[in-house]
């Protein structure tokens, strides 16, 4: 089977056919779904389709565009429920900061507050961490680091191919791997991949964004980790079987999942 193990499904853009994802997911293979914590307003969404569907898991966690928003009681109140796996996503990300020097510089402050502040969670708790990282690769490095998160390990999401990251394998990081591998822009990410343990590999959508080629401009959805697959084991030169249960494997162990 397939794990999706960073999938969006309490967006408003599954509501009209989410019976209709879920079963399209599963006759393609794919059997259990995490929604990662990104908005505090959604969280309760993820919390009852987990609690309505037997193979979906949920996150809690605060997205760096939505620092603001950090909540603690409000993550709190749902972290110990048994179908939340991890903390996040949580991170930070670099790619939209506008501003003077002086408002840059504070929106950077106010993330890394808030990204420690997750993983003290994850660690409080013993759940890893779903993290988020773009063009902000040293500083999530330095972070993660300084902060021992290596205590929880954790994945970085949507992986950004930056080599720089890959010395986190050692200290218990996985790398999620999307639609983005399909792209005929992809060159460092297709570069990076062989370079990953493969005990480190696992598959994510991060859908409804991010959807792979050849359906690039439609809704992501978690079938389309069969292209991610496709793709993954063309590039390693395995088979489509042997990804499968790598990276399914490897989902279970990261997340605590039987």
């Amino acid at each position: 089977m397939i794990i999706d193990t960073h999938i969006h499904l309490d967006d408003e853009r599954y509501r009209d056919d989410f019976d209709e994802v879920i079963q399209r997911a599963q006759e393609g293979g794919v059997e259990r779904f995490i929604i990662p914590g990104a908005d505090i307003t959604t969280l309760e969404r993820a919390v009852e389709l987990s609690e309505k569907y037997e193979h979906i898991y949920f996150a809690v966690g605060i997205h760096p565009y939505d620092k603001e928003q950090y909540d603690e009681t409000a993550l709190i109140k749902y972290i110990e429920h048994p179908k939340c796996v991890a903390v996040g996503e949580c991170g930070l990300d670099y790619f939209r900061l506008e501003g003077s020097d002086e408002e840059i510089a504070e929106n950077k402050r106010v993330q890394k507050e808030v990204f420690e502040a997750q993983i003290e969670l994850a660690k409080r708790y013993k759940k890893p961490l779903i993290i988020h990282i773009r063009d902000a690769s040293h500083d999530s490095r330095v972070i993660l680091e300084a902060n021992k998160a290596e205590e929880v390990g954790g994945v970085l999401h949507c992986f950004n191919a930056d080599e720089e990251l890959l010395v986190l394998a050692e200290k218990g990081f996985y790398y999620g791997i999307g639609g983005v591998l399909t792209f005929k822009n992809a060159k460092k990410l297709v570069n990076v991949l062989p370079k990953i343990p493969h005990e480190k590999l696992i598959i994510e959508t991060d859908g409804p964004y991010l959807t792979p080629h050849p359906h690039r401009g439609e809704r992501n959805e978690p079938y389309y980790t069969t292209l991610v697959r496709n793709k993954m084991a063309e590039l390693l030169d395995v088979s489509n079987d042997f990804i499968e249960h790598l990276t399914t494997k490897n989902a279970q162990k990261l997340f605590h999942m039987s």
